[in-house]
């Protein structure tokens, strides 16, 4: 009777620990994965207002950030509704949103190729975010003027 009891009280001490643990992982999992959201708003939010979209609030919106960074990338914002599409649809708004990125990227004087971050298996999300952080929030990389071969003979004979 007794150990009856004690096998009872040991299965609901563990059954509440493991409760209590899945829920907190839950918890931090939905923590984590809005604040993720939250940067990503943003940074497109700044990323649109750097090349003076005019609705750049869209960037707050599931599928309408979707829609910007098609218009922002040089597509119509219809190409949005291939999410309805399963699977084939999926893949070309992928490859779309890739090849939009890669056009922002290189207006704000990034290279483009750092849009490919999405394609890369594990570490690419991100790699992925991190790029955006510069576009969004640093300056392009200055380059160097180019200077003609006139100028510095011009130069030279002074």
């Amino acid at each position: 009777m007794v150990l009856e009891y004690l096998d009872y009280a040991k299965d609901y001490m563990f059954g509440n620990f493991f409760s209590v643990l899945t829920v907190g992982a839950a918890i931090l999992a939905i923590i984590f994965f809005v604040a993720l959201y939250i940067y990503h708003s943003i940074a497109w939010y700044e990323i649109g207002r750097k090349q003076k979209y005019k609705h750049s609030w869209l960037a707050w919106i599931p599928v309408a950030n979707i829609a910007m960074i098609f218009q922002m990338g040089g597509f119509h914002w219809a190409w949005v509704f291939l999410i309805l599409i399963p699977i084939l649809g999926w893949i070309a708004i992928f490859v779309l949103i890739v090849i939009s990125v890669w056009k922002i990227f290189e207006k704000e004087k990034y290279p483009g190729w750092f849009s490919l971050s999405l394609v890369i298996p594990r570490v690419g999300g991100i790699l992925y975010l991190i790029a955006i952080g510069f576009v969004a929030w640093k300056e392009g990389p200055k380059k160097k003027p180019v200077v003609s071969k006139k100028k510095v003979a011009k130069k030279k004979r002074k």
